[in-house]
């Protein structure tokens, strides 16, 4: 069990961001028992508590915030590791303050979504992943994501499966590893339509094997930059600007990249597209991508960190700040 104080930070603000379906929240019993064995803990009065079970890279974390103060079950040698999948050595606070005073909307969802970190997680899952969030809400995108992992990943056997049995009594549930391209491709494109892929199998099906023949070179796309990256991407069947930008941002750290998807497009046109000088006079297919350049080309090397903040806030804050009900359930 590793302490952990990390500022700004919010297990269950990234959870929800958009950007991850790998962590699976845990029960309050399970939560509140594992924050109570800390060696100094006795019975202090309970904070409010967030409870995380995590998968990635073939590891699992269990991780429990209570204010400002984290724990997370796994080895001494497994830190580095989870270190940098939060973005530990990143300082969010000068991003938060970065904001523009001028930007209303933007301020708001900056303080709002100010635990936010843009996760590194891995390339192969992050493309698999968004791909299959085309035209799903991210309840689905988790199930389906969860869904291969269990049918071609290889179980996960962490150490951490003791804290569960001393909490609960009980075995956690099985943890699988997301499938590499090769575990993948044991595949048939009839397997993946029947697990309720849609059109998106056939675009799996032809990454693993783009993947595997060398044609789609993971190596040589971790080593580009952000524009080389996306164009790249771009050439690939099933992949589209949304869907390449998500790659960049998540899977490559690209944190200048900026995502447009239903929710950004509708904040664009809501909010920036009244005080715009130039997006109408832009054909209305690449007006929204005008108006990102237009307001958010002043964040360089981090616009898409503000995207995150923008997303959000869009689809988590209370009901009566909202402009307009939500009819997409949370599709990306």
């Amino acid at each position: 069990m590793i302490v952990r104080k990390i500022d700004p930070f919010d297990l269950r603000q990234i959870a929800l961001s958009g950007q991850c379906f790998r962590m699976e929240e845990l029960g309050a019993e399970q939560t509140a028992a594992l924050w109570e064995l800390r060696d100094d803990f006795f019975g202090e009065a309970r904070k409010e508590l967030q409870g995380y079970r995590i998968i990635s890279g073939g590891r699992l974390l269990l991780a429990i915030q209570g204010g400002d103060e984290m724990l997370w079950f796994c080895g001494d040698d497994e830190v580095p590791y989870w270190d940098n999948y939060f973005d530990v050595q990143t300082d969010y606070g000068a991003y938060l303050s970065a904001a523009d005073e001028e930007d209303g909307y933007l301020c708001r969802a900056s303080r709002f979504g100010s635990g936010i970190r843009i996760l590194r997680q891995d390339l192969w899952e992050t493309i698999i992943s968004f791909v299959i969030s085309q035209q799903k809400s991210i309840p689905n995108i988790r199930a389906l994501v969860k869904r291969i992992s269990a049918r071609y990943g290889k179980r996960i056997l962490p150490e951490t499966g003791r804290y569960g049995d001393r909490c609960l009594g009980s075995p956690e549930p099985e943890a699988y590893s997301f499938p590499t391209p090769l575990e993948l491709s044991a595949a048939s494109l009839e397997d993946l339509t029947d697990m309720k892929l849609g059109y998106r199998a056939k675009y799996i099906k032809r990454l693993c094997e783009d993947v595997l023949s060398g044609d789609l070179d993971l190596e040589l796309l971790r080593k580009m930059q952000y524009g080389q990256a996306r164009k790249y991407l771009l050439s690939f069947y099933g992949i589209g600007e949304k869907v390449a930008d998500c790659i960049c941002l998540f899977g490559l750290h690209h944190i200048d990249a900026f995502p447009i998807d239903t929710w950004i497009r509708k904040i664009l046109f809501r909010e920036y597209l009244p005080r715009s000088r130039k997006a109408l006079s832009v054909p209305e297919g690449r007006r929204a991508s005008a108006l990102a350049e237009e307001f958010f080309s002043r964040y360089e090397g981090f616009s898409g960190v503000m995207q995150q903040y923008l997303f959000y806030y869009e689809r988590m804050k209370p009901e009566d700040e909202k402009y307009l009900p939500s009819i997409l359930n949370g599709a990306r």
